[in-house]
């Protein structure tokens, strides 16, 4: 196993110093563990995020292992306990806070309250509109998605700044409906593109 500082040393020689240190010092929230939030979190521990709060209610089914980063031996096991354990495998030394709950209004602050930034990556459109409105009202950066679903081309998945604060990607055309169903490399491209926008919020390289 190497050790903590030969895996900084790896994302030093790659990111740079002073980008590596920003991202060790952030905390980011992921809100639902499926094929964009998994994606996503194992993004962020890659690149070097130093704490990330992975909240899910579900369990991983075997539908789930097409497009989500679970192993068929996790099938039946919570998403947030599956994903930290795989995480722990690609990053040892982040730092994870997991909950197995759904998000509400009532206890939406409370799980994400310490994060720097939350990513929203929850496949039902109420969800959605509550996660939004409820992270922008508390003055919580945003990197939220709509929009990956089909075998479309990947180039049509896009980052766009919606205000202060509110980054959204994706087509904002595509979703899963009339039979439009999810495929891993969109999903996954999706996914890199909210990863690569919290990278770059951290890193400065944004507007917060």
């Amino acid at each position: 196993m190497p050790s903590r500082e030969e895996m900084l040393s790896a994302l030093v020689e790659r990111q740079g110093a002073e980008n590596v240190q920003k991202l060790q010092a952030a905390t980011v929230a992921v809100c639902g563990l499926g094929g964009l939030g998994s994606n996503v979190a194992i993004a962020l521990a890659r690149a070097g995020v130093g704490k990330l709060i992975l909240i899910d209610f579900d369990c991983v089914d075997v539908t789930n292992l097409h497009r989500q980063q679970y192993k068929a031996c996790q099938v039946g096991m919570p998403k947030p306990v599956a994903l930290a354990e795989n995480l722990r495998e690609i990053a040892p030394y982040i730092e994870l806070e997991v909950h197995q709950a759904r998000v509400t209004e009532e206890n939406l602050m409370e799980l994400v309250g310490k994060a720097d930034i939350v990513c929203e990556a929850f496949d039902n459109a109420e969800a959605k509109a509550m996660l939004v409105n409820s992270v922008l009202e508390n003055g919580k950066t945003l990197v939220a998605a709509s929009g990956m679903a089909g075998f479309g081309d990947a180039n049509s998945i896009q980052t766009r700044c919606v205000s202060k604060k509110f980054y959204l990607c994706g087509d904002g055309v595509s979703d899963v409906n009339d039979g439009v169903g999810l495929v891993a490399p969109r999903v996954m491209a999706c996914a890199a593109h909210q990863a690569q926008t919290v990278v770059r919020l951290i890193c400065g390289m944004e507007p917060k």
